[in-house]
C-alpha cells in the first residue's frame, strides 16, 4: 500500500479493565467503519496508568504476550481486517516485565512486538520499579499497511531511537504515549511542555523525511497514594508528515482522529532534503559516548 488511513484513538481510563477493552472495541469497530486500514492505540490502555506509585500488587496486571489481550484485540483485527497497534504490561518471566507494543496484523495473528527502550523514573512516573529496558533493539515491524517503526512515548524524547528505526526502513514511526502534567504546574509551564512533547517528534519526522503518529492518553487520573494531584493526561494525539506538518490533530476530549498517510513522500522530500546522504557517519562514534568533556 503507498497510501494507508491511520486512525489514532485518544481515550480517557477508568473504570474495569473489562470496560475499556470493551471502550476500545467500539472505538476500533468505529474507526474500521470509517476506512481505517491501522488504528493506533494509547499506551498501557487496559487499565488506569498504574505508574504514579510504586505498587507490588500492580504486577498483577501483566500478562504474556502473546497472551489474553492479544487474542482480544487479534479477534477484533480479523473480524474488522485492521491492523492494530496496542500497548501492554508484558510479563515475561516472574519478576521480569516489559512495557511492550504489539502489532496485530488485519488476520489476527501477532506481527511483531517492541518493547520500551528508554524508561523514565520521575515523580507521578515511576516505571523502572516496574518496566526492564527493552532488549530487542530498534527493529521496524512488517505489516500490511507498513513498515511500522514502533516507539513508546519516552523513547520519542530520543533522536537516536527515531534515526535507527529510520535507517532500519520504517516507512512511520508510531508512539503510543501516556503524558500529562502535574495539574498544580502554571500554565505557562503547561504549554512549554506540551509544546516541546510537539516539537520533538515533529523534529524526528524532519530529521528522517518520515511521517510521525502519536497517541495520547486524555483525562484526569487520580493519584492513588493521595500525596500529589494526578496527572492530567492532554490528548493531543496527532500525525505529521515526512517535514514535519501536521496532518491531524486532537484537543483534549475523547476523539478519533484519522490520517492518510502517503508513504511515497518520504522519497520526495529525501531527495530535496537528503540528511542520510549528508550524515558524517565517520564522525559520529562519540554518540555511543555518555558524556564528552
Amino acid at each position: 500500500m503507498k497510501q494507508f488511513k491511520a486512525a489514532l484513538i485518544q481515550i480517557s481510563h477508568g473504570g474495569s479493565k473489562e470496560a475499556n477493552l470493551e471502550k476500545l472495541r467500539l472505538k476500533i469497530t468505529e474507526a474500521a467503519g470509517k476506512g481505517a486500514h491501522l488504528v493506533v492505540l494509547p499506551e498501557l490502555h487496559n487499565t488506569e496508568y498504574f505508574c504514579q506509585t510504586e505498587n507490588a500488587e500492580c504486577f498483577d496486571l501483566a500478562e504474556a504476550v502473546p497472551g489474553p489481550s492479544t487474542e482480544y484485540f487479534g479477534r477484533i483485527s480479523a473480524e474488522l481486517g485492521v491492523v492494530i497497534v496496542c500497548s501492554l504490561f508484558e510479563k515475561r518471566a516472574p519478576g521480569l516485565y516489559h512495557n511492550t507494543a504489539a502489532v496485530i496484523e488485519k488476520d489476527g495473528k501477532l506481527a511483531g512486538v517492541y518493547r520500551k527502550m528508554h524508561i523514565p523514573d520521575d515523580p507521578g512516573f515511576y516505571e523502572k520499579f516496574y518496566f526492564t529496558p527493552g532488549d530487542l533493539g530498534f527493529k521496524p515491524i512488517e505489516t500490511s499497511a507498513g513498515t511500522l517503526g514502533v516507539l513508546i512515548c519516552w523513547d520519542q524524547w530520543y533522536p537516536e531511537a527515531a534515526r535507527l528505526m529510520a535507517m532500519a526502513g520504517s516507512d512511520v514511526l508510531i508512539y503510543p504515549t501516556a503524558i500529562g502534567w502535574n495539574p498544580d504546574d502554571n500554565d505557562d509551564e503547561k504549554l512549554r511542555q506540551l509544546d516541546a512533547w510537539s516539537i520533538s517528534q515533529r523534529a524526528h519526522a524532519v530529521a528522517n523525511g518520515i511521517p510521525v503518529i502519536a497517541v495520547n492518553r486524555t483525562g484526569h487520573e487520580k493519584d492513588p497514594s493521595g500525596i500529589t494531584s494526578g496527572i492530567k493526561f492532554w490528548g493531543g494525539s496527532f500525525a505529521a508528515g515526512a517535514q514535519g506538518e501536521i496532518i491531524s490533530k486532537a484537543d483534549e476530549t475523547e476523539c478519533i482522529i484519522y490520517a492518510d498517510i502517503d508513504k511515497s513522500r518520504t522519497e520526495e522530500v529525501r531527495r530535496i532534503w537528503p540528511f542520510f546522504r549528508d550524515r558524517r557517519i565517520d564522525s559520529f562514534s562519540a554518540v555511543t559516548e555518555r558524556y564528552i568533556k
